[in-house]
């Protein structure tokens, strides 16, 4: 699948790319999904990629919410 996000020139992750995101993190890696995607904002982050940062972390809050729907 080809990817039309563009973080270099500024670009956010849609909504879509974010869930698709989300769904590979749940599928290779179960409970620890979200703190993968935590480490992958800080790591971001501290390059100095606020907007690949950004992304991890709202893939991050994206995870833990479908884990608390799924308890529900």
């Amino acid at each position: 699948m080809a990817t039309r996000w563009h973080p270099e020139d500024g670009e956010v992750a849609s909504p879509a790319e974010i869930q698709v995101m989300a769904s590979v993190l749940e599928g290779r890696h179960g409970v620890w999904a979200g703190e993968i995607a935590d480490f992958l904002a800080d790591a971001h982050r501290q390059a100095n990629d606020a907007v690949r940062g950004r992304a991890w972390a709202t893939v991050a809050q994206t995870v833990r919410i479908r884990e608390r729907q799924r308890v529900i």
